[in-house]
């Protein structure tokens, strides 16, 4: 069955005047103007392809791109793009966007996230998403972090969403509100030390330089706000020397942060010690001004109601949570992993 009948060719000519009244938009707000654009793109598709079918989309990639030959945007993988946009959005969008289009029919709403963000990473987000609640939080982490599209990628591929905010901490009874909110917030679990990817075939050369991007890498799995102090910084309490294995100082929380690596599972006593260090900056480095000192344990496995019991009625504000390392490569070439000793030295680059 033909689809060019009399009434799509009027549909048609609707949709190319809301194209060219788009373009003088878009030479103004162009990301804002291009993705409300997309967005109702989408639903004109979306509502039509139940008259004519799945036939819609290539005809409406010829007719556009003879009339518009000089825009990108029309061809068959971006117009379904634009339908996955709106049916994944439409829910949380839906009569609110009706009611606050008024004259920008091409708009979603004024305040929108998928708005703030370039056409890519919605693409990104909205097709790996499993819902809006975990779109939303990339968006809104986009936003807040300045991440390019690799990175964004590398974030969802993670799994950022499940893991945010989901350590084991007494912060609830050892910070304020909202702080304790804010730092609980901040630790994740576990923590992905994914540092090393290749491509086949690799030798242990390959290994060996990409070992130089790992601080960049931990920093950013780590998340915005940390800034790091030093590795094995050395603190004295009664004429006893002590090594914190890593010192941070994160601007949003206004504290310093203890990071102590365990390549073992999870015991109480490491809590015990953390503790101790905890104490030990919160008198020898934290200024008056500075909120309490956070620790965090990074170990290789833990049992999360043990974990909760340990840190019951420690009275420092701590988090535990695991990490994990790639385990993918031969038997021959794991040897070379980064270790939690490799990882410090190549920290002492920052200093």
């Amino acid at each position: 069955m033909s689809i060019l009948t009399s009434e799509y060719k009027d549909w048609l000519n609707e949709l190319k005047l809301r194209i060219r009244s788009a373009q003088a938009k878009l030479s103004i707000v162009v990301n804002s103007a291009l993705i409300g654009f997309y967005w109702e793109l989408g639903k004109m598709i979306s509502e039509k392809e139940f008259v004519w079918g799945s036939k819609l989309i290539k005809q409406i990639e010829k007719d556009l791109r003879a009339d518009f030959p000089e825009l990108k945007g029309f061809s068959v993988s971006n117009l379904k793009y634009c339908r996955r946009f709106y049916t994944f959005y439409k829910s949380s969008i839906g009569q609110q966007a009706v009611d606050q289009l008024q004259d920008d029919r091409y708009s979603i709403t004024a305040n929108h996230p998928t708005l703030q963000i370039p056409w890519g990473h919605n693409i990104l987000i909205f097709s790996k998403a499993e819902d809006q609640n975990e779109a939303f939080f990339y968006i809104k982490e986009t936003i807040e972090n300045g991440w390019s599209r690799d990175v964004l990628a590398l974030q969802i591929k993670s799994k950022l969403y499940k893991r945010q905010g989901k350590a084991v901490t007494n912060f609830k009874s050892t910070l304020p509100n909202p702080l304790s909110d804010l730092a609980q917030q901040t630790l994740k679990d576990p923590y992905v030390f994914d540092f090393l990817t290749f491509s086949k075939p690799f030798q242990e050369k390959d290994i060996e330089r990409q070992l130089i991007t790992h601080i960049t890498k931990f920093l950013l799995e780590l998340g915005k706000g940390f800034a790091f102090i030093g590795q094995q910084y050395h603190l004295e309490v009664g004429e006893t020397d002590y090594y914190l294995d890593l010192l941070f100082y994160h601007t949003k929380l206004k504290c310093y942060v203890v990071i102590e690596l365990k390549n073992t599972k999870f015991i109480p006593e490491y809590a015990g010690k953390l503790n101790f260090y905890l104490s030990a900056v919160d008198t020898l480095v934290k200024q008056d001004d500075d909120k309490p000192t956070i620790g965090i344990l990074l170990c290789r496995d833990k049992n999360n109601f043990e974990t909760e019991f340990a840190l019951r009625d420690i009275n420092k504000p701590m988090g535990v949570s695991e990490f994990e390392l790639t385990e993918i490569l031969p038997d021959n070439l794991k040897s070379n992993l980064p270790s939690i000793e490799e990882i410090e030295e190549e920290l002492k680059k920052l200093e």
